[in-house]
């Protein structure tokens, strides 16, 4: 019998990985990698003179985001399982002329602690990672583990599980699902048709904290766009709708239905004792 664990389900990025651009290049998709690398910037200390600032996209895919920051001037390692994935990739690198700032590593998520020193990175992207690994808890300990101090960065985005229960009932029409997914650990992954982890907000923000991670901010993505009336065309109306959905993901009683979480954490600083 098969075993019942997130790496089961995505066998799907190694075979299908032209599918998953493609999604890339569509509004939700757009919104879905825009939304938290506007996020990130707030935070991000870019690059200054000569100095090397590290940067790991972890779980990369096609390498959007990791190739957003090496256009920002950092060298970016790009890790994933597939390699048809880090194909594309490498092209988009040269095709932009930035392959000096790009390495690629082909590499399982769940084991990436294995592969580099201590400190080695100043910013570390986990987007729609943590949903396929077998231990999120680990993953991000790792991560913890590969920041270079308590100023490096740490960017993780996650399926939002009451996102997924207002996409049953709006979408869908779904009662019974709907119903499920207010409790569900795992829910079903539309475009390749496997599950995913679905995380709720206490349940991340205390994986974060157990893996010594502080969060710094706290942001909702995609509120509001996959419920849009059908009078508004999201490819036409692009620019306005993400304007709104970052003003929305800002506030807490929106972020909290949306269809995905960002969190950006920096190393926990040491407790201080009471000596009182």
């Amino acid at each position: 019998m098969k075993k019942l664990t997130a790496n089961a389900d995505r066998e799907h990025f190694q075979s299908e990985a032209d599918k998953y651009a493609t999604y890339l290049e569509t509004p939700e998709g757009r919104l879905r990698l825009d939304l938290p690398f506007s996020n990130l910037q707030e935070f991000l200390a870019l690059p200054q003179g000569k100095a090397s600032v590290r940067a790991l996209d972890l779980g990369c895919g096609t390498g959007a985001n990791g190739l957003r920051l090496a256009r920002l001037g950092f060298q970016v390692t790009l890790l994933d399982s597939s390699a048809a994935m880090l194909d594309i990739a490498k092209r988009a690198a040269q095709e932009e002329g930035i392959t000096e700032k790009i390495e690629t590593k082909q590499g399982d998520a769940d084991r990436f602690s294995n592969m580099f020193h201590e400190g080695t990175f100043d910013v570390i992207l986990i987007h729609n990672v943590l949903e396929f690994v077998d231990d999120p808890g680990a993953v991000l300990s790792g991560a913890e583990r590969a920041l270079r101090n308590s100023s490096a960065i740490l960017s993780v985005l996650v399926r939002n599980r009451a996102g997924e229960a207002l996409k049953a009932a709006i979408l869908a029409g779904d009662l019974a699902a709907t119903e499920n997914n207010l409790t569900a650990e795992w829910g079903n992954e539309a475009l390749f048709g496997g599950r995913v982890r679905l995380f709720t907000p206490v349940m991340t923000r205390a994986m974060l904290k157990a893996a010594s991670l502080e969060v710094i901010a706290e942001r909702g993505v995609r509120v509001m766009a996959d419920y849009l009336s059908p009078r508004v065309s999201l490819s036409a109306e692009y620019e306005r709708v993400f304007a709104l959905e970052r003003k929305l993901g800002s506030q807490p009683d929106f972020a909290a239905v949306s269809r995905y979480t960002h969190y950006l954490a920096r190393r926990a600083g040491p407790v201080l004792k009471d000596d009182s």
